[in-house]
């Protein structure tokens, strides 16, 4: 149970975070596919010329990280719903309402 939650939250965390910043990330392969010239855009300045293939390149990292967070939410999902480390308990230490003996 421990890891399905434990999936659910990674998988979870790794959308809303690609959801969230991603936008950021695809005006850079944006402006390089169609523009061939990528600039940085400051609250209180003008526009600044910047190295495509480095904002780029910051754009795969970026994306490699988010689908390792929800490869290891999968991952962890799939070994909590196969595994049957969670009912093997030895008997001397069941405790709750099910259990048995003294």
């Amino acid at each position: 149970m421990r890891f399905v939650m434990i999936g659910m939250a990674l998988v979870f965390a790794g959308f809303v975070t690609l959801g969230i910043a991603g936008a950021d990330y695809r005006a850079a392969s944006i402006e390089s596919d169609e523009f061939e010239t990528c600039y940085e855009y400051p609250k209180d300045g003008e526009p600044v010329e910047t190295d495509c293939s480095a904002r780029v390149a910051g754009q795969a990292l970026f994306f490699a990280l988010i689908i390792g967070v929800i490869g290891a939410g999968v991952v962890s999902l799939i070994k909590g719903a196969r595994g049957d480390w969670d009912g093997r308990v030895r008997p001397e230490d069941v405790v709750g309402p099910g259990k048995k003996g003294g």
